[in-house]
């Protein structure tokens, strides 16, 4: 009898598997998050794309805010003709989909009544959408900061031309390790910023 236990005791065939067994959860944890950060670069690269694509879009395109493009500063902002419009009378204006514009600074705010122009505000984030397709319209902020160009009275433009900043915020990434628990990270804001260039321009179709 105590020849056999001394045999099984002293029997190494087994111990491969054993070994194995040990390390295996480790090795899948690692090789998942391997694969979570090349997915979670991948994301974050597409999201910095589309916040770029998206603050082209807009500088381009007519402006996602109704009555910031041809607010006449000269004749009710008391701005004199061909004159940059002062900061105390427009500073910003920033745009979400649950704000409709109404963060706005400045002494023409209250007479210009800006408000969203969900046609324009969707074709922006449709362009976002083109490039990152887990983009809404929840994710997306424009921001339109006077910072001394354009001049009041402009006849082929606004009085102001602005710096439009669009940001991409409240996004999450799953990783694959994540599934089986329902969770997520969220990830950082993205923001790009350009000076408007047009502000009435149409909508680019997908081939442009």
């Amino acid at each position: 009898m105590m020849r056999i236990v001394s045999r099984i005791a002293l029997d190494r065939r087994a111990s491969s598997a054993a070994e194995f067994a040990l390390v295996l959860p480790l090795l899948l944890i690692f090789l998942l998050g391997m694969l979570d950060v090349g997915r979670l670069m991948w994301t974050w690269n597409r999201a910095e794309k589309a916040t770029q694509a998206g603050v082209r879009y807009a500088v381009v395109t007519k402006f996602i805010s109704d009555g910031l493009f041809d607010y006449p500063f000269t004749t009710k902002g008391g701005v004199g003709q061909g004159n940059a419009v002062p900061n105390l009378v427009f500073d910003h204006l920033i745009c979400t989909q649950d704000n409709n514009c109404s963060d706005c600074t400045g002494t023409v705010c209250e007479d210009m009544e800006p408000s969203l122009d969900t046609t324009a505000f969707d074709d922006l984030v449709a362009r976002m959408h083109d490039m990152l397709p887990q983009i809404g319209s929840e994710n997306v902020e424009v921001e339109y900061r006077n910072v001394g160009l354009g001049f009041a009275g402009d006849p082929n433009g606004s009085g102001v031309a602005p710096l439009v900043t669009v940001k991409l915020q409240n996004l999450s990434f799953t990783p694959i390790t994540f599934m089986l628990f329902n969770g997520s990270i969220t990830l950082p804001s993205f923001s790009a910023a350009l000076t408007m260039e047009d502000g009435q321009g149409s909508k680019w179709s997908k081939s442009n």
